[in-house]
């Protein structure tokens, strides 16, 4: 039905992105004083901007529509001090805040939240990340960053930051629905929301979207399809309100992973530029043709799963939110939720990208041929390998094919606060304590393949003989293994964390002076167990199986991994204490100075299951260090808002302990980093006119590896000295225009500071026309000037094929809409 609504406004409906813009205000853009803004995230209880001690911003919603995002993770960008690398599509981002390590993938010392709450309680679960189960629609009333301070003491395993997305609760009535598409781009989309207060003191908002296409990249076939619904009632009271919530969310993303780019020149200065046939800006190894994914599952029974469902989250929640003041300066506060959390993974991973004779050669041996396996030339031998789509080459793919099967989360923040008139002063103390339960059940079904490097939809799988015409592969498959990783990673988990944390936080202000103070206790019970090959106590992993059921053992079929009938148990405990102190000092009502001391941490979860922290026979820890890794923070700086005029600057300092496990790379990680930087935000308004940015300076180092001691002294990987952010903007009347640049200076690749990633800058447009009073029609244009921006790379060095794997920000893609204001 929504397909052919969408089908039939295909010529006046034009576009979205990933949230709508909020209708267009006619006395210039809705920005509030700092001392309006009242902050709620990773605080004691809730407090305007420039009386607190921790550096934080925001984003309304009206705001994020100029950003013009793709994702979630292009929003974050916008936020300074956080560095997203926002190229894996609508989820699996690195996210980091600060200078803190993005060591492996994911948020691993960042916590994403919505309405005060974890998406889930690690944010780096292996092929889990947190992003991949958040999404920004028109539910969101805006976003609100901490970075560094009290989020070290007001949420578990976040010491660098909480980003938290807060909900529209329906205190106005209002709402709207919108349609759109790309323009240049394969994407269909419809949102909506509303919002009412109804009698007898009740509120509610639903809203949601849905979607369907291809996406920005060339898949050739539906890559990002699905949507999600929220809905949330508040009843209030005399002394309060209550209020219930859900979230239902099915969607399908294809997931960006490294793709091969040319690299010329030297490690220190170096070329990027696309490959024919395999463009950097839309190009990728989905195609369909390659959508069938035959493997074994977690009961090495065989399985055929689809590679089309890229990141499939499934995710159904509810919740409780409650707030009452019963009297004599007491607040009693009480967040409750339960997600059921499953879905799965699959990407394709280039272990190797080479010529055509040389892939086939390594695989086949001397006079190897090739034909194509898949595709509408399927069984048509290759005569001429070097003339291959222009390019000659092939990749040995690695199919990362994983079963979220339970990821479960179950959380609950109750807290009390309690203010007194104190010597002249006011004091408010806190006590709370936060109970979770995080679940990490999934199965790693990885298998290996051979393709030719074509990026535009149509790629197919390549069979392989050997001199003798023997068949090394079939049907594409080399190997139902990791054959390509050393035929590691055939992996299971099952799970759980158990937290309780209680926490207790002191408020007092007197005169201009405010102190802070906060102090957390995590508690963790770690209970399970875990299946493998790679924990070394169970064998190969790999047998001989009729995995097609056709009979006979083919050349893949002898390389088959299989999970051991035996489990190792996971059974240890850990424990750390948080705390932070800071001091505000409002030198006038405009200009506020303020310091703050943290020492925060973050327990590891699944990453160090198969590394040598945890014993396969006991499931106890061999180090005890290796459960938590602990971050301390130092920051100072300054507030400043007067006449439409903000500045902020925040200098920081900050050492973090990092043990982690790559799964691209096979490597475990033991070491130390030392980060310290200046960060600046503005804004200014005059009118209709704004304009808000950002700059961030930061100073890494690795200051000690206990592995790799090479890289001690380096910059970490993917680490710039320079980030940053501007976005102008101008209403006036029945119209609105804005811009966003998103910029970096350049970084490493890797940690041994070889090969470097070029800076770029990219440009995001918006233009809103309201034609009628309900009525506004929108167009916004992604990386204007087409730019290719390189977030991350495999390879350390530039290989002497000059082929490198990278992962780049999409290309230029157009976009626009319709939208109905009710």
């Amino acid at each position: 039905m929504v397909k052919a609504l969408l089908s039939g406004l295909g010529g006046v409906v034009l576009a979205s992105g990933a949230i709508a813009a909020e209708p267009v205000a006619s006395n210039g853009p809705r920005q509030e004083a700092d001392d309006q803004i009242i902050i709620v995230t990773a605080l004691a209880r809730s407090q305007n901007r420039l009386d607190t001690s921790v550096s934080v911003s925001t984003l309304s919603a009206a705001q994020l529509a100029i950003v013009v995002p793709r994702s979630t993770a292009e929003i974050f960008r916008d936020l300074p001090g956080v560095r997203s690398e926002s190229s894996g599509g609508e989820g699996n981002a690195n996210i980091a805040v600060r200078g803190l390590p993005i060591a492996s993938g994911g948020a691993k010392y960042l916590q994403l939240q919505e309405d005060g709450l974890p998406v889930l309680q690690f944010g780096d679960i292996t092929f889990a990340n947190a992003d991949i189960f958040l999404r920004t629609d028109m539910n969101v009333q805006k976003i609100e960053a901490v970075r560094g301070g009290s989020a070290s003491t007001f949420a578990s395993n976040s010491p660098g930051g909480v980003i938290n997305l807060i909900s529209k609760t329906g205190d106005r009535e209002g709402g709207a629905i919108q349609f759109g598409a790309g323009l240049d781009y394969d994407e269909y989309r419809v949102d909506m929301d509303y919002g009412a207060p109804l009698p007898g003191d009740w509120t509610f908002h639903v809203g949601g979207f849905y979607r369907r296409g291809e996406g920005p990249r060339d898949a050739g076939f539906a890559a990002n399809r699905g949507g999600q619904i929220k809905a949330n009632v508040t009843k209030k009271i005399a002394n309060g309100f209550v209020r219930l919530y859900a979230k239902f969310l099915d969607d399908r993303a294809i997931a960006y992973l490294p793709a091969p780019v040319r690299v010329t020149g030297r490690n220190g200065d170096p070329h990027y530029a696309s490959l024919p046939g395999f463009s950097t800006a839309d190009g990728t190894f989905a195609s369909r043709y390659l959508r069938q994914h035959l493997t074994l599952d977690g009961n090495n029974t065989p399985v055929t799963d689809d590679i089309g469902d890229g990141m499939h989250p499934l995710v159904k929640s509810i919740g409780l939110e409650a707030r009452l003041e019963p009297g004599d300066g007491w607040t009693i506060s009480e967040r409750f939720r339960f997600a059921a959390i499953s879905g799965n993974f699959a990407g394709l991973f280039p272990a190797a990208v080479d010529s055509a004779s040389a892939v086939a050669t390594s695989l086949g041996g001397a006079g190897a041929t090739i034909a194509y396996a898949t595709g509408p030339q399927a069984g048509t031998v290759i005569a001429n390998p070097a003339a291959l789509n222009g390019n000659g080459l092939l990749a040995k793919l690695t199919v990362f094919d994983t079963r979220l099967n339970n990821l479960d989360n179950i959380a609950n923040d109750l807290r009390a606060t309690r203010d007194l008139d104190l010597g002249g002063g006011r004091l408010s103390l806190t006590g709370g304590l936060f109970l979770t339960r995080q679940t990490i059940g999934t199965d790693w079904l990885w298998t290996s393949l051979v393709s030719e490097v074509r990026g535009d939809g149509s790629a197919a799988l390549v069979d392989i003989r050997d001199g003798n015409g023997r068949p090394v592969t079939e049907k594409g498959v080399y190997a139902y293994s990791a054959a390509f990783f050393d035929n590691c990673c055939r992996r299971s988990y099952d799970v759980t964390y158990t937290i309780a944390a209680p926490f207790a936080a002191l408020n007092f202000t007197h005169d201009r002076w405010t102190f802070a103070g906060s102090l957390r206790w995590d508690k963790g019970w770690v209970r399970g167990s875990v299946a493998g090959a790679d924990l070394g106590n169970t064998g190969t992993g790999l047998a001989m199986i009729d995995v097609n059921g056709n009979g006979t053992i083919s050349a893949p079929e002898r390389q088959t991994a299989i999970l051991p009938a035996v489990r190792s148990p996971v059974h240890y405990d850990y424990d750390y204490v948080s705390w932070s102190a800071g001091l505000t000092y409002k030198v006038k009502p405009e200009l506020a100075l303020f310091a703050r001391y943290s020492r925060g941490a973050r327990a590891n979860a699944d990453r160090i299951l198969f590394g040598p922290a945890v014993n396969p026979v006991t499931g106890g820890l061999v180090d005890a260090d290796a459960a938590v890794d602990v971050v301390r923070q130092t920051e100072a700086g300054f507030k400043y808002r007067d006449r439409g005029v903000g500045l902020y600057g925040t200098f920081f300092y900050t050492t973090t302990e990092e043990q982690n496990f790559e799964a691209t790379t096979q490597r475990f990680l033991d070491r130390r980093y030392r980060a310290y930087g200046i960060e600046l935000e503005g804004s200014y308004r005059n009118g209709g006119f704004g304009l808000t940015g950002g700059v961030t300076w930061t100073d890494a180092k690795i200051i000690s590896d206990q592995l790799i001691p090479a890289v001690v002294g380096n910059v970490p990987r993917r680490q710039a000295r320079f980030i940053y952010q501007m976005t102008p903007q101008y209403q006036h009347g029945w119209f609105t225009v804005g811009a966003n640049l998103i910029g970096t200076t350049g970084s490493y690749a890797q940690d041994n500071d070889g090969l470097r990633l070029p800076g770029y800058r990219e440009v995001n447009t918006f233009v809103q026309v309201q034609p009628l009073p309900r009525v506004a029609v929108s167009l916004s244009v992604n990386n204007l000037f087409d730019v290719a921006g390189f977030t991350e790379a495999e390879d350390a060095t530039i290989p002497a094929n000059g082929i490198v794997r990278a992962r780049s920000i999409n290309g230029r893609t157009v976009s626009a809409a319709v939208k109905f204001t009710l």
